[in-house]
């Protein structure tokens, strides 16, 4: 995928729910994943034309493994000329070590949640731009369907009253496939997560079930985002 396509999907998504507004100060949880830096390129590419003037700020959270090399993030927010911030944590000793969690990832993704809100504030940013796109939104919904017993997924826009932070989603309208397509054609430097949990949560089994609904049902994923859009969900403002 080109990142002209990109930057359509992220316009139509800014805009439908009127995610950017003038003089904005926006962070970006970069995670090293594909999926972030997809976005980082996204929100650099739409701010040389977007009519409402905002700025950005990449900022990464450390959990502290060892293996975690930052070094080409680094590189690649200097030539994008993007401020990159890095938060050092002991959040992966504190989780894997001290407590020896058996279900680490409610615990790590609250962490660094308070972890990365702390350093957007003190980066006078009054926003935070996550990478979910579209199989996540789905994805979301599957798990707490199956392990909730409700009908539910996270908003396009949200506004967290504790840190006076507004979390905009920008990718929701892509799908992980062209995530995939364009961080290889443009040969992004994705940073592989070091987390030992990777690849064996909750997450990971929903992921896969929708994979094979939609094999078995073409289509599916896209019926459900439809109606997730389409639903009067919290946050979903039918358009």
């Amino acid at each position: 995928m080109k990142l002209q396509q990109v930057l359509s999907y992220v316009r139509k998504a800014v805009d439908d729910y009127h995610m950017i507004e003038e003089n904005d100060r926006i962070a970006i949880g970069i995670s090293g994943g594909k999926d972030s830096l997809t976005l980082l390129y996204a929100l650099h590419g739409l701010k040389r034309f977007y009519p409402k003037p905002f700025q950005i700020h990449a900022v990464t959270v450390d959990l502290g493994f060892q293996n975690l090399n930052l070094d080409k993030i680094t590189a690649l927010c200097s030539s994008l000329e993007v401020e990159y911030t890095i938060v050092h944590t002991d959040i992966a000793k504190i989780i894997f070590e001290d407590r020896k969690e058996s279900n680490p990832c409610s615990l790590c993704a609250k962490m660094r949640k308070g972890a990365l809100n702390d350093a957007i504030k003190q980066a006078g940013c009054n926003k935070v731009a996550y990478a979910h796109h579209k199989d996540d939104v789905v994805e979301t919904m599957l798990m707490s369907l199956i392990f909730e017993g409700r009908f539910h997924t996270f908003a396009p826009v949200t506004y967290l009253d504790r840190t006076e932070l507004t979390v905009i989603r920008p990718l929701l309208y892509m799908n992980e496939a062209d995530v995939i397509g364009f961080v290889n054609k443009y040969d992004i430097p994705v940073v592989k997560s070091p987390c030992p949990a990777d690849g064996y949560t909750k997450r990971e089994y929903t992921k896969n079930l929708l994979r094979q609904l939609n094999l078995e049902n073409p289509g599916v994923k896209e019926r459900m985002f439809t109606a997730i859009r389409t639903g009067n969900m919290k946050g979903w403002p039918v358009l």
